[in-house]
Formats: structure tokens, C-alpha cells, sequence
């Protein structure tokens, strides 16, 4: 196994927002979801990791550039008591800016079992294309 795929192996704890990224407006901590980021020629796909959010707990805004996510998860019912933890519940936060090659009006979201994919349609003045020798 070479060192790259030991890397991808390695178990990371959950990132809190840091005082210097912004104060968060709603109680509790809020955490730095992990993001995979693919593109190909159609679109740019970021897909988020954020356990313990529903469709409804999540908020998508794209203002003046930049894409912000915001993912509150409820803590668990009062009558559950916890046998063995190994993270705190909290929120997600994460901020992203978006270039001209990115057509805001079409970017499209899914939640599943935790994972959140936003497809980031290119523009098509921005998509590669194949010039035809005449």
C-alpha cells in the first residue's frame, strides 16, 4: 500500500469552527464538514459529510459569490442516554467561492444517509470543447 492510500485510510476527528472563520449565530459548536470536490467537463460535484442532518436541517445560500452551507443536527431525545460517545453533537458550517465558470441558477442539491451532493453546473462559455479542424 503505498503512502497515499495509508493517508486516505487515516480516521480524522471533526474540525470546529475557528474563531476566525466567523461567529456562529446559533447555540451549540459547529463543526467543519469534510468535502470531496470532483469535476469533470459538465459540472463540479462537492459532497459534504454531514451525520445527523435532515433535509430539513439544512440551509443552502449562494449570495454575491460565495455558497455557504449550514446543517443543524438536534441533539438526541432527553429520554436516550448515551452508553459511549465519540463526538459531541453539533451544527455544520462551511463556505465556498464560486468563480464565473459556475452556473448558479443550476446548481441542484441531494441528502443521502447523511452525505450531501451539490452538482455546480459549469456555464457553457466555461466547458471544454473540442475545435474541428476544417
Amino acid at each position: 500500500m503505498t503512502d497515499k492510500e495509508n493517508k486516505e485510510l487515516e480516521v480524522q476527528s471533526k474540525k470546529t469552527l475557528e474563531k476566525s472563520e466567523g461567529e456562529p449565530t446559533r447555540e451549540g459548536v459547529m463543526y467543519v464538514p469534510y468535502v470531496n470536490i470532483i469535476e469533470d467537463n459538465e459540472s463540479i460535484t462537492l459532497k459534504a459529510d454531514v451525520p445527523g442532518a435532515t433535509k430539513d436541517g439544512i440551509d443552502i445560500d449562494v449570495r454575491e459569490g460565495v455558497l455557504t452551507l449550514t446543517a443543524t443536527v438536534e441533539p438526541p431525545p432527553q429520554r436516550l442516554r448515551p452508553v459511549y460517545r465519540e463526538y459531541e453533537v453539533g451544527g455544520f458550517t462551511r463556505r465556498f467561492t464560486l468563480g464565473e465558470r459556475i452556473d448558479q441558477s443550476r446548481i441542484n442539491a441531494s441528502l443521502d444517509d447523511g452525505v450531501l451532493t451539490l452538482v455546480l453546473p459549469k456555464a457553457e462559455e466555461a466547458k471544454p470543447r473540442k475545435i474541428e479542424i476544417k
